[in-house]
C-alpha cells in the first residue's frame, strides 16, 4: 500500500508539472502491449486462449485501478465528490465482476456491462485526473473486440474515447498531448484485440478444416483397406474355395466308390475323415471370405456349436459352461475367443485321445477368461507324449498368444495331471 501511495504522489507531481505523459498513459500503454501480445500469441494453440488471457488481465488492471483509487484524492466517501468516486469505483468493480462471472451473458447484457465500466472509468478520470482510472477502459475495449460483433464493439470503443475525453476535460490537469496519446492508446488497444480475435477465428476455422481433412483421409484409408480386403476375398473365393469345393466333391465320390467296391473299412473311414476335414476347411474358407467382406465375425455365441461339432466328429463328450454377465468384447475380442477355442479343440482332437473335454467361459470383473481342458481316458496315461499345440490348422500356440497380446491379454497352455489345458484371458 505504501508503494502505491508513493506512486500516486509521484504521478500527481508529474501531472502538475506536465513534463511527461501522465501516469495513466504510461501504464496503459504497457498493458496494451502485454495484452496484445498475449491475445495474439497463444491463439495459434487453442480457441479458448482469449478467455485465458483477458480474464487475468482484467483482474489485474481492475485491481490496480481500485487500489489506486483509494490512494488518490479525492478518495471514496459518502458526500460530494467523494460519493461520486465511490459510485465510479462500485460501477467499475460491479461491471468487471459481472463480466467475469456471467460467462453465458447475452450480447446485450455484455454490451451494457462494458459501457458501465467505460463510463465509470471516465467518471473516475474526471474526479481523479492524476489517478489510473483510465486503465479500466483497456480491458473493456479488448473484451468488446474479442467477444462482441463488429458493430457493438466499435460502439464501445467510440464511447470509451468520447467519455475519456470528457473526463480529462473535466479534470483539467492533463496536457493535451497526454490526452491524445491516451486516446490513441485506447484505439490501438482495440485494434490489437480485434486483430487477435480475427486470428482466433481464423485459427478455429483452420483447425476445423484440419479435422475434416483428417476425417477425409481416414475415410479414404478405410475405403482403400476395404477394397483390398474385397480383392483378397475374391481371390480366396476363386482359388481356395473352388479348390476345396472340388476336393469335397472328389472325396464324396471316392467314399461312394469305396462303398460300392467293397473296400476295407479302414479305407472308407480314412476317406470319411478326409471328407469331413475338407468340408470343414471349405466352411472356414467361406467364413474367412465373409470376414474380409465385413460380414459378422464369430464370437462367444458360437462356442456351443464348436463343442457340439467336436463331440460329433470325435465321439468325445464336450461341454460348455458360462458364468457372469455377458458383455460385448468388440470384433477383435470376439474373434480371438472363437479362434482360440477352435484351435484348442483341433489340437485336442489331433494330438490327444481325451475321454472328455470341457470349455468354460467366465465374464469376470476385469476381463473375460476362456479355459479349454481335455481329460485323458482312464485307460490312457495322463500327460502322455503329445506334440506341442503349434502344428495343425495354421494358428497354433504362437498365433493364439499373439492374438491375446494384441488385446492386452495373456494365454497359457500346458499339461495337467489329467490332460492338457489352454487358458485365455483378455481385458474387457
Amino acid at each position: 500500500m505504501g508503494g502505491l501511495r508513493r506512486l500516486a504522489e509521484s504521478t500527481h507531481e508529474l501531472g502538475d508539472n506536465q513534463a511527461v505523459p501522465p501516469y495513466s498513459f504510461v501504464v496503459s500503454s504497457q498493458f496494451s502491449l502485454t495484452a496484445g501480445a498475449a491475445a495474439s500469441g497463444p491463439i495459434r494453440g487453442e480457441p479458448e486462449s482469449a478467455n485465458r488471457w483477458t480474464r487475468p488481465l482484467t483482474v489485474v488492471v481492475i485491481g490496480v485501478v481500485l487500489t489506486a483509487a483509494f490512494q488518490a484524492r479525492p478518495g471514496p466517501g459518502a458526500h460530494g465528490q467523494h460519493l461520486a468516486v465511490t459510485i465510479a469505483v462500485v460501477g467499475i468493480a460491479a461491471g468487471a465482476l459481472a463480466l467475469l462471472r456471467l460467462t453465458q451473458a447475452t450480447p446485450a447484457l455484455h454490451l451494457a456491462l462494458l459501457i458501465l465500466i467505460v463510463v465509470s472509468s471516465a467518471t473516475l478520470v474526471g474526479l481523479q485526473p492524476s489517478g489510473p482510472g483510465s486503465l479500466a477502459v483497456f480491458p473493456a475495449v479488448s473484451v468488446a473486440a474479442l467477444t462482441l460483433p463488429r458493430g457493438p464493439s466499435v460502439a464501445v470503443s467510440v464511447i470509451a474515447v468520447a467519455a475519456l475525453a470528457v473526463g480529462w476535460l473535466v479534470g483539467g490537469l492533463q496536457p493535451v498531448y497526454g490526452v491524445v496519446l491516451n486516446e490513441l492508446g485506447v484505439v490501438g488497444f482495440y485494434l490489437v484485440a480485434m486483430i487477435a480475435g480475427q486470428l482466433r477465428q481464423a485459427n478455429e476455422r483452420a483447425q476445423q478444416l484440419i479435422v475434416e481433412l483428417e476425417q477425409t483421409r481416414a475415410a479414404q484409408a478405410r475405403a482403400a483397406a476395404l477394397g483390398e480386403r474385397q480383392r483378397l476375398a475374391r481371390e480366396m473365393h476363386d482359388v481356395l474355395a473352388h479348390s476345396l469345393s472340388g476336393l469335397v466333391l472328389n472325396l464324396e465320390g471316392a467314399r461312394l466308390l469305396a462303398e460300392r467296391s467293397g473296400a476295407e473299412a479302414g479305407v472308407g473311414d480314412a476317406i470319411e475323415r478326409a471328407y469331413r476335414l475338407a468340408k470343414n476347411g471349405l466352411a472356414e474358407a467361406r467364413r474367412a471370405i465373409g470376414m474380409l467382406r465385413d460380414d459378422a465375425l464369430p464370437g462367444p455365441e458360437r462356442l456351443a456349436g464348436l463343442a457340439a461339432e467336436f463331440e460329433g466328429d470325435h465321439g468325445v463328450p464336450c461341454q460348455l459352461s458360462a458364468t457372469g454377465a455377458e458383455r460385448d468384447l468388440g470384433p477383435d475380442g470376439r474373434l480371438t475367443l472363437y479362434r482360440v477355442a477352435q484351435e484348442a479343440l483341433t489340437n485336442a482332437g489331433k494330438h490327444a485321445h481325451p475321454g472328455r473335454v470341457e470349455l468354460s467361459l467366465a465374464y469376470e470383473a476385469s476381463g473375460i477368461r476362456l479355459r479349454i481342458e481335455d481329460f485323458a481316458s482312464h485307460d490312457l496315461q495322463a500327460g502322455r507324449d503329445r506334440p506341442p499345440p503349434g502344428e495343425g490348422s495354421g494358428y497354433g500356440l504362437t498365433g493364439m498368444r499373439e492374438r491375446a497380446e494384441l488385446l492386452g491379454g495373456t494365454l497359457t497352455a500346458g499339461a495337467t495331471e489329467d490332460g492338457f489345458r489352454v487358458e485365455l484371458w483378455v481385458p474387457g
